[in-house]
Parts: structure tokens; C-alpha cells; sequence
């Protein structure tokens, strides 16, 4: 008989702090909304086989089918720990050796209470973590030992703004 598998359990270090978070934003959307996207979605189609560029058609048809297929569903809660040898995200664990630097955004008459991670690789993402009800100070405390923080940025980055205008 086959032995059955143990999981190997990989040791992140203690948490100091976590909390959970939603995988992503989700917005809501009216039905103007859907006729403005369908609309937009209806010329670029147009557009598209006018032009006889029917990869970017195929693109279009791809985008629309995430976004409504995505739009189903709830995001899940996963999550978010910060330990004394990098963060934990769900299942995803970023070294402190990976991550650049990071940031606070605190405005709460905004709507804006976010922790920014930028990283040392130029090809990955910015990494935006909510920070729902949690207070700042202890995180940025905790933060403070192992990482830099970048004290320059002072609002959310422009492409989670135009996210939030678009509801996407």
C-alpha cells in the first residue's frame, strides 16, 4: 500500500499582527454601469473587426466574460499576518528580503486606510493591503524593523484611484 503523504509544514516566523481581508475589491455597479460598459464594449468589437484586428476582438470577448464571471461571486476572506520573517498573504509568503519598502495610507474621510508593499523586482506588482479597522501605528511600528518606509507617497497610487472611478 501506498504510505500516505505528510504535509511539510515551512516555518514563517511568529506573527506579530494579522487580520483578515478581502481577496479583492468588489465593487458595486448600477445597471448604467453595465449599459456603458456594454456600449464601450459594442465600439471596441466594431472598431476591432473594422480594422480587421481580430486578436484584439478575441481580447475584448476574454475581458468581458472575467469580468462578468467574476462579478458572480463574493470575495473570500483570507488571511494577512505580518511575522518577524516577512508577511503572509492566505497561502503566499513574501520574505522581507523580497519587499523594497512600504507605505501608509490613512484617510479615512477618503475612504482610504491602505498598506502599500513595493518590492525589490521591478515585474512585480504593487501589493495593496486593506487595513479595514486595524489602527496604523502598531503596523507601522512593527513594520519599522525590518523594512523602510517610503514617505513619500501620501495618497493611493493613481491606478487604484481610476479603479475605484471605473468600479473595476
Amino acid at each position: 500500500m501506498p504510505e500516505k503523504q505528510e504535509r511539510l509544514q515551512i516555518d514563517y516566523g511568529d506573527e506579530i499582527i494579522g487580520w483578515s481581508v478581502p481577496e479583492y475589491t468588489k465593487y458595486e455597479r448600477t445597471k448604467t454601469w453595465y449599459i456603458t460598459a456594454s456600449i464601450i464594449t459594442a465600439l471596441l468589437l466594431i472598431y476591432s473587426l473594422w480594422t480587421a484586428n481580430f486578436l484584439f476582438a478575441v481580447i475584448i470577448v476574454i475581458a468581458g466574460m472575467v469580468i462578468i464571471l467574476h462579478d458572480g461571486g463574493d470575495p473570500v476572506m483570507v488571511r494577512f499576518s505580518i511575522t518577524d520573517e516577512g508577511i503572509i498573504i492566505g497561502r503566499k509568503f513574501y520574505d522581507f528580503d523580497e519587499i523594497k519598502n512600504f507605505s501608509i495610507v490613512y484617510k479615512p474621510k477618503k475612504g482610504v486606510k491602505n498598506l502599500y508593499f513595493e518590492f525589490k523586482n521591478a515585474l512585480r506588482h504593487r501589493l495593496s493591503i486593506p487595513l479595514r479597522d486595524m489602527n496604523p501605528l502598531p503596523i507601522r511600528e512593527n513594520l519599522l524593523k525590518y523594512l523602510d518606509e517610503d514617505l513619500e507617497r501620501t495618497d493611493q497610487p493613481v491606478s487604484e484611484s481610476i479603479a475605484k472611478i471605473l468600479k473595476l
